[in-house]
């Protein structure tokens, strides 16, 4: 199985990933995780939450429907085309507190700086750019929150929950759409290299991925470095503490007064 390139991310996300991404995260897990997100963040109604990368908007929607203001920044035009259909569909009350996004991650605007009481990245996006990469991502999120506020990290790809439970073959089908991954762990350089392949009746698409694989503390140092103070980890959406071998791993940490200027 040959790398996947250093940016596979930028087209990533179109055709039947899409459509495999939204069976794959049905609205019982949207609605545990933004359980977990107004508990762990606090955010209360009017409050400016920021989500980044949103996907299809499906934590934005569910966070605007709560009250909260939400900017959801994505790179996949397919992804946000499906947020606004669904914002739409949502209400006109709901559509009124999003507002989308197309960019990299990293690319917030200056006029974000200090803007948010909250932001959050889930859905296993995190470790797609690398440590130069990442730290940025975590220096922008960390910019664009106020002194005090708080930011949840799905950091479910981690060294302490992948390589205790790695397969190298997973498969999975739902309403005809059939999705398979070959994973290939590659300890000198600390990732997982995967290749992925979704078809439907005669459409087929074959795409490959790389995620770094840090450990806990490496990651944490990141965190720290980039203005954060990590606050608690989590082994699942219920609140259970990580601990080795935990399926998940959600980190909520709290920028502080020096944060990212």
């Amino acid at each position: 199985m040959a790398d996947a390139s250093p940016d596979w991310w930028k087209d990533f996300f179109s055709g039947l990933v899409v459509d495999f991404w939204k069976l794959a995260l049905p609205p019982e897990v949207t609605r545990l995780e933004t359980d977990f997100l107004m508990e762990r963040l606090g955010p209360s109604p009017g409050n400016r939450v920021l989500d980044a990368p949103c996907g299809h908007g499906r934590l934005s929607i569910e966070l605007a429907r709560r009250g909260c203001e939400v900017a959801g920044v994505d790179i996949s035009s397919e992804f946000l085309a499906e947020a606004a259909r669904a914002a739409q569909a949502a209400g006109s009350e709901v559509a009124s507190r999003l507002s989308w996004r197309q960019s990299d991650m990293r690319d917030l605007p200056s006029s974000w700086n200090r803007h948010f009481q909250a932001a959050f990245c889930m859905g296993g996006s995190f470790g797609y750019f690398g440590d130069e990469g990442d730290s940025a991502y975590l220096r922008a999120a960390a910019r664009a929150l106020e002194p005090g506020g708080r930011f949840a990290l799905d950091a479910s790809r981690v060294a302490e929950t992948i390589l205790p439970n790695f397969v190298e073959r997973r498969e999975m089908e739902k309403d005809g759409l059939r999705f398979e991954s070959e994973n290939r762990y590659d300890p000198e350089r600390g990732r997982i290299e995967n290749r992925y392949t979704i078809t439907r009746g005669s459409q087929k698409e074959v795409r490959t991925a790389s995620h770094r694989l840090y450990t806990v503390s490496q990651l944490l140092e990141m965190l720290r470095s980039a203005g954060f103070e990590p606050r608690s980890l989590h082994g699942s959406l219920d609140g259970a503490p990580f601990r080795m071998g935990s399926p998940q791993l959600f980190v909520v940490a709290e920028k502080g007064s020096r944060g990212s200027l």
